[in-house]
């Protein structure tokens, strides 16, 4: 567990380029924690519309211009998809940026790329958040470049701890928390989806196998969080011998879950790379 040293403030203004999905559960969380007030954090976007439902909901304030966000922000999280990095970079890169710390949530896009596109020292955070964020649940990989100090990522943690939990890693491991995490809550959804599924197909109405499936996966996550055990030590403590759960275990294994899982990570892993 990392120790954070530096904690955010409420005065301290922080800006977002992009206001979708992830931009939106990010200011939300940071809202809702306390960890920096709503007036003091400004988003700018392509569509007005966007926009105008970010003020009305949290109260931030609005701007149609990343320079604006750029100059107004102390943190500046670029909360946009990767193919408009270069594009919304090179319309910020000669702003004076040198006491501000930039914060990346794009996969595949390296420090050393960044570096190059800003044309000068930076100081940057390349993270990977995921969609739990939304409520409060997000998972985000940070890796910082060399001019970043302790306290500036302890600060950034503390601001992304609002909807979530963080951990440092070394680069070499983004693309896999691009896998393991950024996109697993998709493979995730399936899971829980494929579930409701065969349970509608048994006769249960299709909100209670969503709830029951869902909060299965709830607990049994907690369970590993909590617990310290193997997950495999927890699957072996639900597997009566002769009983219901080792019968669909064994069809898993069978039609393959372990390795198709394995496969998807893999591939998201090389997709990411190729970003």
């Amino acid at each position: 567990m990392e120790i954070i040293r530096r904690k955010a403030e409420k005065h301290m203004k922080i800006g977002f380029t992009g206001c979708g999905n992830m931009g939106s559960a990010m200011m939300r969380g940071i809202i809702a924690s306390g960890k920096c007030a709503a007036e003091n954090i400004m988003a700018s976007d392509t569509l007005p519309e966007a926009l105008r439902r970010r003020k009305e909901e949290l109260g931030i304030l609005t701007a149609t211009d990343n320079r604006e966000v750029a100059e107004f922000a102390e943190v500046l999280f670029l909360s946009i998809k990767p193919q408009y990095y270069q594009e919304v970079i090179a319309q910020i890169r000669n702003l004076d940026l040198q006491e501000k710390i930039i914060v990346t949530i794009a996969p595949g896009k390296t420090l050393k790329w960044l570096e190059e596109e800003f044309e000068k020292p930076v100081k940057i955070i390349r993270t990977m958040p995921n969609t739990p964020a939304m409520v409060g649940e997000g998972m985000m990989g940070m890796c910082p470049n060399a001019n970043v100090s302790e306290d500036d990522l302890s600060l950034v943690q503390d601001i992304c701890s609002g909807f979530g939990k963080t951990e440092i890693v070394g680069e070499n491991l983004m693309d896999v928390v691009t896998a393991v995490s950024g996109s697993s809550p998709a493979y995730v959804f399936m899971f829980i989806e494929a579930m409701a599924d065969a349970a509608v197909a048994d006769g249960m109405p299709r909100d209670k196998a969503y709830r029951f499936a869902a909060q299965a996966v709830l607990g049994s996550a907690k369970m590993v969080l909590e617990t310290g055990k193997h997950p495999g030590e927890l699957k072996d403590m639900v597997c009566s011998p002769g009983g219901t759960t080792i019968e669909a275990v064994r069809v898993l294994e069978e039609k393959g879950m372990r390795s198709a899982v394995f496969e998807a990570v893999k591939a998201c892993v090389g997709k990411s790379k190729g970003m």
